[in-house]
């Protein structure tokens, strides 16, 4: 039996492991390590593989199933309302780029021909290692992010008429002109299908496939939907991957998307480590030795000409200087398609063995340094803004209008761009509580004002964006934002401009609490810890445990959770909520029709009935915080208790049962302060 292709796999699988734990504990990125793997076991170095053929073919499967997962995250609506960027703005990078680069190349002494190719094949970017960073970075969805997937769509397209016109600039003949417009013809008919098959076909298949409950068969399905339509479009002329991402976006528009993203994941991250591997392999290592000095000029040259057209790109549709340098850089490294282009060229001649070496050279080391580039691009930006650049390089070309920001006090303020924050200020919003939100998105900033929100763009890191939102006289801020330093810096210059704020933080994990807490946090909420809070909770509920046994449970879990932080001397000034533990303070509105309206405390026995003692009430607009046993309750009062959170929960179910017993039954408002 021939076991010559699994001998290559367990040499890439054994060496990728020993890299990559290297690369893991000096903290560089795995796509690093794929690609060292494969310079190593290349047939310029050790040659160790023996079927190199045929890792290249697990490499095209790797692809397949990156760009279909990348589909799977995008619907077709998304892809219409960035169309804008797809076609404006990747049309206008792969131009500037091409143009410029020819005339890089002609001063190489190349002829125009191999100039003009050179231009295509160095302007096109890596889809695959850009969005893999972007991935793991959660920053697809970002501003910039959707303009860097929307320029790599374009690309992603544009490459099946490049590889068209590359016979006219090679030997070889070719009926061009028919060629094209036959494959317009096929991909009007191909997005028909694509279009067809997202709205109506694709959901009721897996609708169909889900009520059998087999998860095997729901796979197998899946993948056949992404292999058969990537086998399609490769038939009609185009290339494997761009089918496949066509799948993923038919996948999209069903509500099956993201359990058969969540198939895919393990199979995908697999086999794309053997498409970086096969680039690594391509790598000429005594080659760029003997040519080192014009390798490593060339690379500088490509990677600065990139980053600059790119960036400039990304300035012509209006962003600020912040994301005309992170989309630059991100789009700063030649792709893997670029490498079919290259094949052709050899093949039709159109460029010679030298240059073919310098460009997988350039090619693979810039690949290489992407994520370092890429994670270096937001601390570039910010020192760069340090410097007396122009107002409309700063802002853009089309800045957001000035929001005129009230004199506020005791007002909340919401930090942060993802879901939680943008729900907390509709909460706030309906509500009709003072607020403010700052938000480090320029599209969003300007959807939500369109919507009449009160809200700023900046980086909250900022001293003059807290100062614009009144930070020192508001009296909550919470900060949402995922970057635990990011979240640190927030939190360090939210306390030093406001002593007596109450600051909430979302943290990602349990460990972050405590740097959050010694910066002057009041509450830190770790999502992992408080996502299983919420679940516990349902679950006893379910079980028809009383609510106030449920609220007992939960306050015991949570303090012994976090009772190691009570002993730390976190504060400066005491305060019974921070400083007793087990304490909670509850706002309990009296309902109309009570029978406890009317009463004074002393005919109601207040403290023995309910267990709680009774600090203030709040009657309309004014506070009452003198109290005594002739004090009376009034309906539509909002009487804030103090007591044990076993004895809180009492009360408000008692309070509940008066409030039964009235004609008129409302809602009890309960807001918990821990």
């Amino acid at each position: 039996m021939e076991v010559g292709i699994l001998r290559d796999i367990v040499i890439i699988f054994g060496l990728s492991t020993f890299v990559n734990f290297i690369f893991t504990r000096l903290k560089i990125p795995t796509i690093i390590g794929y690609l060292f793997t494969g310079v190593i076991v290349g047939p310029k170095l050790l040659g160790w593989l023996g079927s190199a053929h045929d890792i290249e073919l697990i490499a095209e499967i790797g692809v397949v199933l990156l760009m279909f997962s990348i589909g799977m995250e995008y619907s077709l609506n998304h892809l219409l309302k960035i169309r804008r960027t797809v076609i404006l703005g990747g049309f206008l990078q792969l131009a500037l780029t091409t143009a410029f680069i020819m005339l890089v190349a002609h001063w190489y002494e190349l002829n125009w021909t191999a100039s003009l190719f050179i231009g295509f094949m160095t302007a096109l970017s890596s889809t695959a290692v850009v969005l893999k960073i972007l991935q793991e970075r959660s920053e697809l969805s970002s501003n910039y992010g959707r303009t860097v997937v929307g320029i790599l769509i374009f690309q992603d397209i544009i490459i099946i008429p490049l590889m068209l016109f590359t016979p006219l600039l090679g030997d070889a003949p070719a009926d061009v002109s028919g060629q094209f417009i036959w494959l317009l013809i096929k991909a009007v008919v191909i997005i028909a299908f694509v279009y067809s098959a997202n709205k109506w076909l694709v959901p009721w298949l897996l609708h169909v496939i889900a009520l059998t409950r087999n998860q095997e068969l729901f796979f197998m399905s899946v993948l056949l939907i992404c292999l058969a339509v990537a086998m399609l479009t490769h038939e009609m002329g185009m290339s494997l991957a761009f089918g496949a991402f066509l799948g993923g976006l038919m996948i999209s528009g069903s509500t099956y998307s993201h359990n058969a993203f969540g198939n895919i994941i393990p199979f995908k991250d697999t086999f794309t480590s053997f498409f970086f591997v096969s680039i690594g392999m391509l790598l000429d290592v005594p080659f760029v030795l003997n040519h080192i000095g014009i390798v490593l000029i060339t690379v500088v040259l490509v990677w600065v000409i990139k980053v600059m057209w790119a960036g400039f790109t990304a300035f012509v549709l209006g962003h600020t200087f912040r994301g005309t340098v992170m989309v630059g850089i991100a789009l700063g490294q030649v792709g893997e398609f670029s490498f079919i282009l290259a094949k052709l060229g050899i093949d039709y001649k159109v460029i010679d063995t030298y240059h073919y070496q310098l460009f997988l050279a350039v090619a693979v080391i810039t690949m290489a340094m992407s994520p370092f580039t890429i994670k270096i691009a937001k601390p570039l930006a910010n020192r760069l803004l340090r410097l007396n650049l122009p107002p409309t390089l700063v802002n853009g070309l089309f800045p957001l209008k000035e929001m005129e920001v009230p004199e506020l006090s005791r007002h909340l303020v919401l930090i942060g761009k993802d879901s939680r924050a943008l729900n907390l200020s509709v909460m706030a919003k309906h509500m009709k509580l003072p607020y403010l939100s700052i938000i480090f998105d320029p599209e969003i900033v300007r959807k939500r004002q369109l919507k009449g929100e009160m809200v700023i763009y900046g980086d909250a890191q900022n001293e003059p964006i807290l100062e614009k939102a009144h930070i020192d006289t508001a009296e909550v801020v919470v900060v949402s934002i995922g970057d635990l330093i990011t979240a640190m810096a927030v939190v360090d210059k939210v306390r030093h401009m406001n002593k007596k704020a109450f600051i909430i933080v979302r943290a990602k994990k349990v460990d972050d609490i405590e740097n959050l807490y010694a910066l002057g946090a009041d509450q830190v909420i770790p999502e992992e810890f408080e996502t299983s809070i919420d679940l516990f909770e349902r679950i006893m509920k379910k079980y028809l445990v009383p609510n106030s046994k449920i609220v007992s449970t939960i306050a015991k879990i949570r303090d012994h959770h976090y009772g190691i932080f009570m002993d730390k001397n976190h504060y400066k000034t005491v305060s019974l909520i921070r400083d007793v533990p087990n304490i909670d303070v509850v706002a309990i509105k009296v309902p109309n029709h009570s029978p406890l309206a009317g009463k004074t405390l002393a005919e109601m026995s207040f403290r023995q009935t309910f267990g709680v003692n009774l600090a203030s009430i709040r009657r309309k607009n004014d506070i009452i915080d003198h109290i005594g046993p002739d004090t009376k309750l009034l309906a539509g009062d909002v009487c804030y208790v103090l007591g044990k959170p076993e004895n809180t929960a009492i009360a408000i179910e008692m309070i509940e049962s008066c409030s039964m017993e009235g004609t008129e039954q409302e809602e009890t408002e309960v807001v918990h302060e821990e």
